[in-house]
């Protein structure tokens, strides 16, 4: 049996690791203010634990990450039970998202695709959506550089083939951003 001080081990490596990032983390810091400030909206997108950070980093900036402050537009584009069901079931679910993007977004805004392959179709024509929109698009994944480091505009590969480790580091880096967003725009 693996040891959890082995577990632990392996976790911290992973974000050690994620020194060789922060300049793209950064960048993408940058590009999400910058995205609110001009009235934008902060679009996330993912599957399975993906799809919970979306929640969770969606549900930071509405609500609050440390500072009682102004509500902030993000949307996870994982929480509608009704447009899920509904066009997986009509039309299937490499498109679920995509067709959210379609109706919600537009060209102030910026999306946060999430996953850890780098290979989710669903989240392939999400940022593909996007891309004709003319968003800023964010791709989150792994070390194992899938189709979407190639068509997102900023792409933040976490040096792991470990699903548990990659995901660790993206909650991570969306705490982050949160708390830089949450400092940048201090609108009380």
């Amino acid at each position: 049996m693996k040891t959890f001080i082995a577990e632990l081990e392996e976790h911290k490596a992973v974000t050690e690791c994620l020194a060789e990032c922060a300049g793209i983390i950064e960048v993408a810091a940058e590009q999400l203010i910058a995205t609110l400030q001009r009235g934008g909206k902060i679009f996330l997108c993912g599957n399975g634990g993906s799809a919970a950070d979306c929640q969770h980093i969606a549900a930071e900036l509405v609500v609050q990450y440390q500072q009682n402050r102004q509500a902030l537009a993000a949307i996870a584009l994982t929480t509608d039970s009704s447009i899920l069901t509904a066009h997986t079931n009509d039309f299937g679910f490499e498109t679920v998202y995509s067709r959210q993007i379609e109706a919600l977004a537009n060209e102030k805004d910026c999306l946060i695709a999430i996953s850890t392959s780098g290979r989710s179709p669903n989240i392939l024509r999400a940022v593909d959506a996007a891309l004709e929109k003319k968003m800023v698009v964010i791709g989150l994944t792994g070390e194992s550089v899938g189709e979407l480091s190639d068509r997102v505009t900023y792409s933040i590969n976490v040096p792991s083939k470990v699903t548990a480790r990659i995901q660790e580091a993206h909650i991570l880096i969306g705490h982050w951003w949160c708390g830089v967003i949450e400092e940048s725009l201090s609108v009380k």
